[in-house]
Parts: C-alpha cells; sequence; structure tokens
C-alpha cells in the first residue's frame, strides 16, 4: 500500500535559496500556462495540453528569449510537474468540478516543489536525514518518523511561514494482525454546535469554541489589521520613500499572519485526527456518516465561517483512509435523508422542525437531543453507499 509522510526540514542556507528559486519558477510557469492557454483560447479557440506548452516552451520560446534562462537553471521535472497540475486544473474545470483556475499568489506559497527519483539513491530515507534530489541531504527536524526501510517513489518541497516541509511518497506492506471488528456499528452526525455526536452517546465538542482558539482568531484579526495599515501607509508614501526597509517590515508582518493561519489550521486538523482515532478505537463493524452539502452550506454568509472552520471534507478523508487500515466499513447516507426529522424510536417523521429546536420531541413520547436522535438514525439507515 502508498502512503504520504510529511515532515517539517531543516536546509542550509544553500538549500533555502534552491528551494525559493524552484518553487518561484514553478509558480511562474503555472501561472504562464494559465495565460498562454487564456491567450490561444480566445484568439484560435483551442486547448493546449500540457505536454504540447512543454516542448514549445522548451524549444522555441526559452531558445528565442535570453531574458528567460533562469527557467532552465531549476530541475526540469519539477517544472513540467508544474505544467500538469496547471493542465489537471483546467481538466478539472472543463467537467464541471471546479472553477477557472486562478494565478498563484507569491505570498500565499500555494506552490510546491516536485522532486521524482531519478536513480537509486534518491530520496534515501536515514533516521535524521533525507536526500532531496537536486538538493542533497537534508536534516530532518523529527527522527524516526519515516520508516528506513520504505521505498519512496517520490516527493515535493513546500514553504509555509517560513518553515520547510517535505512531504514523501512511500510504498509499505501492508499491515498485519489489523484491529478486528467485534462491536455494533455507530453513526456519527456532524453539526456546528458540536463537531461530531455519536449513536453510542459520544460528543466531540467543538474546537472552535474553546478559549484557546478563540484567543488565537482574536490576535490574528489585531495582526491583520496592522498588516492593513502598513499597506495604507505605503501607498502614501511618494516613490523616493518606499525604501527597502519599508517592504521588510510588511514582510515580518506577513509571516506573522502566517503563522497564526498556519498554528489555527494545525490545531483544527490534530483535533480531526484524535476524533478520527476515537471513532476507529472503538472497532465498530461500520460508521456512518452523512454526505454533507458544505458547498451549499457555504453560501450561507451567517454560517460560511463557521462551515469552513469546522472542515468536515478533511474529517471524510481521514476517516475512510484510516477506517481502510483497520478493515472497518465507511458509509455514507445520502445528504437528503431526513435523519434529524425521523424518529428514532417509533420512525414518525416531523417535517416542521426548526433549525432552532435542539430537542426532539415525539408523539410517541421520545423526548432526545437533536443530534442524537439524528446519528442513531443513521447507524440504522438502509441505503448507503460505501466510502
Amino acid at each position: 500500500m502508498k502512503r504520504a509522510y510529511k515532515i517539517e526540514i531543516k536546509p542550509t542556507i544553500k538549500q533555502k535559496a534552491k528551494i525559493h528559486q524552484t518553487i518561484g519558477v514553478c509558480r511562474f510557469i503555472y501561472n504562464f500556462y494559465i495565460a498562454h492557454n487564456k491567450e490561444i483560447y480566445e484568439t484560435k479557440q483551442r486547448f493546449v495540453s500540457g505536454m504540447d506548452f512543454s516542448k514549445w516552451l522548451n524549444n522555441e520560446f526559452v531558445p528565442s528569449n535570453p531574458d528567460y534562462v533562469w527557467i532552465k537553471e531549476v530541475s526540469s521535472k519539477a517544472v513540467k510537474q508544474a505544467i500538469m497540475n496547471g493542465e489537471k486544473s483546467f481538466k478539472k474545470f472543463f467537467k464541471g468540478e471546479a472553477g477557472f483556475p486562478k494565478f498563484k499568489k507569491k505570498n500565499r506559497q500555494l506552490v510546491k516543489a516536485y522532486f521524482p527519483k531519478n536513480n537509486n539513491t534518491d530520496w534515501t530515507v536515514e533516521r535524521h536525514r533525507v536526500k532531496v534530489p537536486t538538493l542533497g541531504w537534508v536534516r530532518l527536524k523529527e527522527f524516526g518518523y519515516i520508516p528506513t526501510s520504505s521505498k519512496v517513489t517520490s516527493g515535493t518541497v513546500s514553504q509555509k511561514a517560513d518553515r520547510y516541509y517535505v512531504s514523501i511518497l512511500v510504498e509499505e506492506d501492508a499491515k498485519a494482525g489489523c484491529l478486528k471488528p467485534y462491536t455494533e456499528g455507530i453513526g456519527v452526525d456532524l453539526g456546528l454546535k458540536d463537531f461530531a455526536v455519536c449513536s453510542n452517546g459520544a460528543v466531540n465538542k467543538n474546537i472552535n469554541k474553546t478559549s484557546r482558539v478563540r484567543k488565537l482568531e482574536k490576535k490574528l484579526r489585531r495582526e491583520q489589521r496592522r498588516l492593513s495599515r502598513k499597506y495604507e501607509g505605503l501607498k502614501k508614501l511618494k516613490k523616493s520613500e518606499k525604501g527597502e526597509a519599508t517592504r521588510q517590515n510588511i514582510q515580518k508582518q506577513i509571516t506573522k499572519v502566517q503563522k497564526l493561519h498556519q498554528r489555527l489550521g494545525n490545531i483544527r486538523a490534530d483535533y480531526i485526527s484524535k476524533t478520527v482515532s476515537e471513532l476507529v478505537k472503538q472497532k465498530p463493524s461500520f460508521i456512518t456518516i452523512e454526505d454533507l452539502n458544505v458547498s451549499g452550506m457555504m453560501k450561507n454568509r451567517h454560517l460560511a465561517k463557521a462551515v469552513q472552520q469546522q472542515k468536515f471534507y478533511e474529517f471524510r478523508t481521514k476517516l475512510a483512509y484510516k477506517a481502510s487500515i483497520h478493515g472497518i466499513e465507511v458509509r455514507i447516507v445520502d445528504r437528503w435523508y431526513p435523519s434529524s426529522k425521523t424518529c428514532s424510536e417509533c420512525g414518525a417523521h416531523k417535517k416542521d422542525l426548526k433549525l432552532s429546536e435542539r430537542t426532539y420531541k415525539c408523539s410517541c413520547g421520545l423526548v432526545i437531543d437533536r443530534d442524537l436522535n439524528a446519528s442513531i438514525n443513521l447507524a440504522n439507515a438502509k441505503e448507503y453507499k460505501t466510502a
């Protein structure tokens, strides 16, 4: 089986310069491919594939434009992967799965440098270091996390908030002695009041309502206002007064904002991982969740931020991956299944149930928490599809 590992690295000054150069070229090539394709389509009504663009770039554009020779100074495989990523985004747009490809901005650091395995010595993993193609040996911040016996196929190097990470894809043997399910299946109702409510009564609170996260969000708003004021002050200065020191101060403030975003993201991702682990450790025969219409929920401007912070899709992907390792079936119930409006005791349907009603009261005498009632109905659902 294939498994991905992501770990922070500690590159040298020369390695950092090479990483910055490779990421910068990949970002430029990705944006150049989108702009070139847009121009060709408007004039000639045709789409340029990634392979055709790569041939045109190497055989025609760079030789005839000496100012762009710096494109050849980085790994050609990394440049080609950036082009193929652009082609993939166009294909998603044509299929209606995503919007029109957007240009990648420098400060957002959305680009990764891809390094394939060119020979047997590339991507050699040791306890405290890893050998990255074109970069050489790079020290790891965490020792012993990546198995040294694993066979690495490829990897990427990325930068986020002045920190550097390496993500590698390895081939591992299937784990022997997986957990054997022996308990009843459980239903999990995801929501905004509580993150996850299980049919067995377990409740996972909303991490975004804790004082720790709220303090960080308050600090983030304050740092974002400082950054905005720095930009406004830069606009008021004359061109002769816009020095390097002013831009360096802005970059320092950008790094502060990025670090806070990263810290909040790590807290939420860690909470989701722990929630998934708690579900899997219960060894259920199956886990049932609902196919939430997240894009529709995001259209409500009053709930959009809260929905985005919950990361429902990340929970679903992590749950499916973790459950597959331990042989647990993940069931996906249709989004139109009335789990909240159906009585889990008698099966009666309550059409006029309002969102403000947090307690479900049925004519049969059942009085139960709304989310717990929904999770029980999900566990008892007969129509579903497997993840």
